[in-house]
This record gives structure tokens, sequence and C-alpha cells, in this order.
């Protein structure tokens, strides 16, 4: 069975300030964990509604926060930020729009440990960066032992059994110009509504052929035979051919393979000796690509049928 990994990331300070163009106030802990793709702007909490409260979430701390503490006094002001910490071990405090950081806002962020950031952006386009940012860290992730190729700009999920041939079709499609995303095994994420492939980072741009041994396809081929990541849009299983087994012939609606609760359309091509697997799968990718663009062979053939 392939495993599904649930959201868990941990960030180092000097990355997540990287990737999100922050300024990195207070270090604390030295590191973000990060469990939720949730962002909360806190005004409720400092009002006093702890309902539904998540302390797994990131603080975003926008103009509006920051003049509501403003106007307390400092004893009111510290007895709501020590509330807001004392719920639970917060991932880390961003201020948007340059905001200075209220004192007691510090106080309490170095005695939980809590890291600090700040942005020069509005907090609207904070939180926008941070959707996208958590949207993809943290989505949800399954490993598939397969082949993803880019063939003519579609991402390909080759599947079967162990020595059924992906790796030497893959091979086939790398010297005809298309690019490996990864193989053996693929990790998939869903973001949003799409499948987004890798390889694992230890074993990215290698490959294992049978009798040869392990190659590595960017050495061998250059940087323009490998690519880091990928859509998946059509899953190809390769089978030894069947004696008896009904075939698609005409390219009708096709099985689904579900992944993450996606479905894609999947297609099953018998493996044979003097088949020219590297061709089909070329064809099948620019079909794939045709339909999408609305054109339909298998209708048009219909339909100049019925039309006799």
């Amino acid at each position: 069975m392939n495993e599904i990994t649930l959201p868990n990331e941990t960030v180092m300070l000097d990355k997540f300030a990287s990737d999100l163009n922050l300024e990195l106030l207070y270090a604390g802990r030295g590191l973000v964990r990060l469990t939720s793709m949730s962002v909360d702007r806190p005004g409720l909490r400092l009002a006093g509604f702890y309902s539904y409260f998540d302390s797994r979430r990131i603080l975003l701390i926008g103009l509006t926060e920051h003049e509501y503490l403003r106007s307390f006094t400092e004893e009111a002001r510290r007895k709501k930020i020590k509330k807001l910490f004392d719920c639970g071990e917060i991932p880390c405090v961003i201020f948007s729009r340059d905001l200075p950081v209220l004192p007691e806002f510090l106080e309490y962020a170095r005695k939980s440990l809590t890291p600090v950031f700040r942005s020069s952006k509005m907090t609207t386009a904070v939180m926008n960066d941070l959707f996208i940012y958590l949207s993809r860290l943290l989505a949800p992730v399954t490993t598939i032992h397969g082949v993803l190729m880019d063939v003519s700009g579609a991402g390909i999920l080759l599947t079967g059994s162990s020595g059924v041939g992906k790796s030497e079709t893959a091979m086939e499609l790398i010297k005809r110009g298309h690019r490996l995303v990864a193989d053996d095994s693929v990790l998939i994420k869903r973001v949003e509504n799409e499948l987004v492939g890798t390889a694992p980072e230890r074993i990215r741009y290698f490959m294992e052929l049978r009798g040869i041994g392990i190659i590595n396809v960017k050495n061998m081929y250059g940087s323009g035979s490998v690519l880091g990541e990928k859509e998946v849009e059509l899953v190809m299983e390769l089978e030894p051919w069947q004696q008896g087994k009904e075939y698609d012939r005409i390219g009708g609606e096709g099985s689904i393979e579900e992944i993450l609760g996606v479905k894609l359309p999947k297609l099953t091509i018998p493996v044979s000796p003097g088949r020219n697997l590297a061709i089909l799968i070329e064809v099948a990718a620019r079909n794939y690509r045709l339909k999408g663009m609305g054109y339909d062979a298998a209708q048009e053939l219909i339909q100049r049928t019925i039309g006799r």
C-alpha cells in the first residue's frame, strides 16, 4: 500500500525567513515547526474569545491587532499577551507593515522561545504569501512505486510490477528528448486540486537499470534531461500482455486512478516483445493534450461513421 504522510514540517529560521522575505527579530527555539495550513490573526483572542483557537497556527499581527493592544495600559496589555502565549507552543509570530514589536510581546516570546519575524508587506499580502507557502509545504503526501516523466509537456506516471520495463522505457523517452522527474519512488503531493510529483532527495536523478546498475541521468544526459517536479496528469500502467484480455482499441472513456482523492485518467498498456513503448507513451501524451484542447479522434471517427 502507498503510505500517506500527514502534514508535519520543521523549517530552519534562515530558510523560513528567506522563503517569505521576512526579517528575523528573535530566534527563539531556532526553528519553525509547522503542522497547520491555517494562519491566525489573534484579534478575537486578544479580546478574550478563545473558542476554536489553535496554537499550532502561525500568528500574524497586523495594524488592527497592534493598535488594539496599544490602546490598553501596560499591565492590561501584558495580561492579554501572556494568556495568548499560555495556550500552547506557537510556531512563530509575524508582524506585518514593519510594525514595531511591543516590548510585552517580545517579553513573552522570549519566555516561550517563540521565533518572531517582521515583514514590510501589508497584512493581506503576508497572509497570501503564507497561504501559498503552507499549501505546498504541508500538502498531503503519498509515495508511489513508479516512474514520473515529462513527455511533451504532460506529466506521465508510469506504474506496473517490478521488472515490467518502466525504467528502460523511461530511458528511451529521455533519449528522445523528454525529461525524467523521478524513478522507482515518486513523492506525490496534493496542492489544491492538483497532484505534484517529485523524487526523494536522496535518489533524485538516479535510475536503476537491471544488468547495468545505478546511473545518474543528469550527469549522463545533461540538465535538460531532468526536471525537479511536475504535475501528474495521466497514469499509464504497464502490464505483461495477457492472452484473451480485451484491451481498449478505440480510446473511449477509459479507467480512473484515484490518488489522494484526485481522479486521474488511466491507460493500461500491454507489454510484449517488439512493442515500442516509448512511442506509445509519446502518442498517449500528445493525444491527452489534444483532448484537453477539445479534440477527440475517437469521437470524430464515431461522428463520421454515424453521418454516413
